[in-house]
């Protein structure tokens, strides 16, 4: 089972979503919060493996809840972010802290369901027009930072080829079919990849990526 944290303060959005997620067997609603203040504490009490995270929030807004949840050693919690297009510019400093992943919240409930096994797996979860306006951020942001690129240099050729495949949104499978190899092998790569440098999981390897520019918006 995949259990849920649902974070945010509308009543109805909370109650919606709950009462969808209740019904994949697959998956369970442990808990909600209303404010990112109460989905920190929520967060560390009841160890969900993913935490639907709204952006704009009282006591404590989405962003800070998601870095206080991701820089605790203590929660293992993945995040996936609930966000609106006029919420785009959140994006960049939302995957810098942390999260996992974004849904757009006019998504249907199936990709909600979907989302969620997604983020709990592993993967990242970018939506296309999420993906779009983070791209642009980081063409904006311009030259690779220096420590980041000296920490690429731990990694092996083939290592490095994954993480490249991985910040063009492939996906396991597809990377085990371009490189031949088996998905397992694949997985291994990544467990490495994500060891050697630092990072939580596969959508922090994406932002590394771009910042070290081993990949440039329109590769």
């Amino acid at each position: 089972m995949i259990r849920v944290l649902i974070a945010d303060d509308q009543g109805m959005v909370r109650t919606g979503f709950t009462v969808f997620l209740s019904t994949q067997p697959d998956i369970e609603v442990v808990g909600e919060a209303a404010d990112g203040r109460e989905a920190v504490r929520r967060a560390a009490e009841l160890q969900p493996d993913v935490v639907l995270m709204d952006v704009r929030m009282p006591e404590m807004d989405g962003l800070q809840a998601t870095r206080r949840i991701t820089e605790d050693p203590a929660i293992s919690s993945k995040i996936l972010i609930l966000t609106t297009f006029d919420l785009d510019d959140y994006v960049y400093e939302a995957l810098r802290a942390g999260a996992s992943g974004f849904l757009l919240k006019d998504a249907s409930a199936l990709q909600l369901a979907e989302a969620v096994r997604v983020v709990a797996a592993g993967e990242a979860l970018l939506a296309p027009a999420v993906t779009k306006r983070l791209i642009q951020e980081f063409a904006r942001l311009g030259t690779p930072r220096a420590p980041a690129m000296r920490r690429l240099s731990e990694l092996t050729e083939r290592e490095t080829e994954v993480l490249a495949l991985i910040a063009r949104g492939l996906s396991n499978q597809e990377i085990a079919g371009r490189l031949v190899v088996s998905e397992q092998t694949v997985k291994t790569h990544v467990g490495r990849i994500l060891a050697k440098l630092g990072l939580r999981d596969r959508a922090q390897a994406i932002v590394h990526a771009y910042e070290t520019g081993l990949i440039r918006p329109g590769d």
